[in-house]
C-alpha cells in the first residue's frame, strides 16, 4: 500500500466526499450516496430492539452499551475523603453508544 500523506488540518464534508470521488471511479454525488447507504446500515444495527452491534471490518465497531438505573444512597463512605460520608444520587439508565477502533485502525495511529 501507497505511503498516506498526514494532514495538518481537518478536512470538511465536501472536502472529504471530493477527495474519496478523486480517488476511486466514483462521483461526488455517488460517494454521498455510498455514506448516506453506511449511515442507514448503521442505524439498522444500533436502533432500539436491534442487535446493538456493528462492525465497519477493518475499521471500527460500534456497540450499544446499556447502563442500568442506580438508586439513591445515604451515608457512602467518602473515596475522596476519608472518615467523611456523603449522599449519592439517583440515576436514571440510560444507552450510549461506544466505538472499539479494530486493528487496521489501531495501526493507522
Amino acid at each position: 500500500m501507497a505511503r498516506v500523506k498526514k494532514l495538518t488540518e481537518a478536512m470538511t464534508k465536501t472536502q472529504m466526499l471530493a477527495d474519496i470521488a478523486e480517488n476511486t471511479a466514483l462521483t461526488r454525488r455517488q460517494v454521498g450516496d455510498v455514506f448516506g447507504a453506511l449511515e442507514s446500515v448503521i442505524e439498522r444495527h444500533v436502533r432500539k430492539g436491534a442487535v446493538g452491534v456493528c462492525t465497519i471490518p477493518g475499521l471500527m465497531k460500534i456497540k450499544i452499551v446499556k447502563k442500568p438505573a442506580r438508586r439513591a444512597k445515604k451515608g457512602v463512605p467518602n473515596p475522596f475523603r476519608p472518615g467523611e460520608t456523603m449522599d449519592v444520587k439517583a440515576r436514571p439508565a440510560s444507552t450510549t453508544v461506544k466505538i472499539l477502533p479494530l486493528k487496521k485502525l489501531k495501526d493507522m495511529a
